[in-house]
């Protein structure tokens, strides 16, 4: 007898297969999650997701966790005062002085190769995982197709809903790897698209593993001069590379506190 899970893949890409590519209709419960996956399937295949992205998509559950987090932001609307403290700011900055002169050299190349200070890196890792202490509880990819699914954001979804499925067949994750309830995955909680676009080997042995915090933090510092970032450009609220902490995190009161923490680990 095959394995249930091989019998709902194989029928979900059967049901791919011969339906025209339309594009996925979103809900707003779980009551609709099974019956769209076939539909992203399609979508998924026509992105090039091969057979172990979809036997990833297959198995994903929906994620009621994930919903009610979406649903429940609260700590972005805080004062950027309360948002510091309720987010341990001055343990982050405490803790990441210790980690740049514990780790001097490996700063010294981060930002020989990409051009960001140890300061801004350290505070996003502090901020988003306390420095890998919690790198999440929910399936990545439970997650991140519950969310594309969901009719709220499913556009800006989607494509790392693809991603995720796309990381599955590189080996880069598995469709059991845990994440945040957004799907963000990692130290520095790379959304899936982010990942596969961004990720960089830091560590030398030929492989991109988020999970690892050479190669989660040499991906951080990719993205970052990727989007812009100008080497011994200021990064306070107001220069130039502040822009640029806007595109890892759209929150305003979450950008002004990596800055302000990065500023006081660099010294």
């Amino acid at each position: 007898m095959r394995p249930f899970h091989e019998f709902a893949t194989a029928c979900l890409v059967a049901i791919a297969a011969a339906s025209p590519l339309v594009a996925a209709e979103c809900g707003n419960d779980a009551a609709g999650f099974n019956a769209w996956k076939p539909a992203f399937a399609a979508e998924a295949v026509a992105a090039g997701v091969g057979q172990k992205g979809l036997d990833a998509l297959a198995s994903a559950k929906y994620a009621s966790s994930t919903i009610s987090a979406d649903r429940n932001q609260k700590s972005f609307k805080y004062s950027l005062s309360k948002f510091m403290q309720v987010r341990g700011a001055e343990t982050i900055v405490a803790q990441g002085r210790k980690r740049k002169a514990r780790d001097a050299q490996f700063y010294k190349s981060i930002e020989a190769r990409f051009g960001v200070p140890a300061g801004v890196i350290i505070a996003i890792h502090g901020m988003e995982t306390a420095f890998g202490g919690f790198m999440g509880d929910t399936s990545v990819v439970s997650a991140i197709t519950t969310l594309t699914y969901d009719c709220r954001r499913s556009d800006f979804f989607e494509p790392h809903a693809i991603g995720a499925l796309k990381l599955v067949d590189a080996g880069a994750i598995t469709g059991t790897t845990k994440g945040a309830k957004h799907g963000e995955l990692g130290h520095t909680q790379f959304l899936p698209g982010n990942a596969l676009r961004f990720g960089v080997d830091g560590n030398g042995d030929g492989r991109v593993d988020f999970y690892n915090q050479s190669d989660a933090l040499a991906s951080t510092a990719n993205f970052l001069r990727q989007k812009g970032w100008q080497p011994g450009v200021g990064y306070q609220e107001g220069q130039a590379n502040f822009n640029v902490i806007k595109q890892w995190n759209a929150a305003g009161v979450y950008q002004k506190a990596i800055a302000l923490m990065a500023a006081r680990i660099d010294g």
